[in-house]
């Protein structure tokens, strides 16, 4: 078994831009697949095609009967199940650190142009604009990106797709070997000189990791759809809130001038100029 190191640690800096959905699959992941894997499963299947033996002393029937009975290894084919299931999380990976070189860029920017500022120069429009990118972005000013916008759709494709790649595995799985072992396999293929009886090593114990991978992958693939309506539901809830609260504010503003030092009054917009400065000092005219 390779060094599983490499993908660990990728995957650890996910769990910082996860749902807690999000970091229990991790957990499942490291733990009850990884690891298991790299201990127990392997040991159970080291001695696979040394102890397949078939009743016959015919060169080659041995090879060719069990490559029939197992078109691959299955060590091999839940290698290939991690590998592609954990890709969607990388591509997200990818996306959170694309938006974090953003964010040093952004950062960079603002630094020179406060520094113009402190020597006089007017630089309030450009703050603004790199202000309102960090907002597309969902970087907040503590530097957390924030899941939104193009992050969160990113985020939830990866969801998707693992659940997509779990589902795909079971079924070639139980299409290629079922869900248990056979002590005895009958093979019928050339150059075996008749119907032959292949034995397998370990039929039971093997079964039995069979099964803990097979539930693995349905707690992993609930876990999957379990986020996604989780997902779903906080962005519909967070959509409500954001339609309540201007039609809360809209409630509570004052709809009525008041007289400025000019004898005119000042017209709602010109009072929420003191909270909003991206209201241009031109509404505030008085009127008569």
């Amino acid at each position: 078994m390779g060094d599983w190191s490499a993908l660990g640690r990728l995957l650890d800096k996910v769990q910082a831009y996860s749902t807690a959905g999000g970091k229990v699959w991790l957990s499942v992941l490291f733990i009850f697949r990884i690891l298991v894997l790299g201990t127990a499963v392997e040991s159970a299947w080291g001695d696979e095609q040394s102890a397949f033996k078939c009743n016959t002393q015919q060169p080659g029937c041995e090879n060719v009967c069990y490559d029939k009975s197992f078109p691959i290894s299955h060590v091999r084919f839940w290698v290939l199940q991690i590998i592609f299931v954990s890709t969607p999380t990388l591509l997200y990976l990818a996306h959170v650190f694309y938006l974090h070189r953003k964010e040093q860029k952004l950062n960079r920017k603002e630094e020179e142009l406060k520094a113009v500022q402190n020597d006089g120069g007017d630089v309030e429009i450009p703050l603004k604009k790199i202000e309102l990118k960090k907002l597309k972005y969902g970087i907040e000013k503590h530097g957390k990106v924030k899941m939104k916008g193009g992050l969160l759709r990113t985020y939830v494709v990866s969801i998707f797709f693992k659940s997509l790649f779990e589902v795909g595995f079971l079924v070639i799985q139980w299409y290629m070997y079922g869900f248990s072992l056979s002590a005895v396999y009958t093979c019928e293929r050339s150059p075996c000189p008749h119907r032959v009886d292949c034995f397998l090593s370990r039929p039971t114990e093997k079964t039995v990791f069979i099964i803990f991978m097979l539930v693995v992958s349905l707690v992993s693939l609930l876990l999957n759809v379990i986020e996604l309506f989780y997902v779903f539901f906080k962005r519909i809830k967070d959509r409500v809130k954001g339609k309540q609260q201007p039609a809360l504010y809209r409630l509570t503003a004052p709809v009525t001038g008041f007289i400025n030092h000019t004898g005119g009054t000042r017209t709602p917009a010109c009072m929420n100029n003191e909270t909003n400065p991206l209201i241009h000092v031109d509404n505030c005219l008085p009127t008569l």
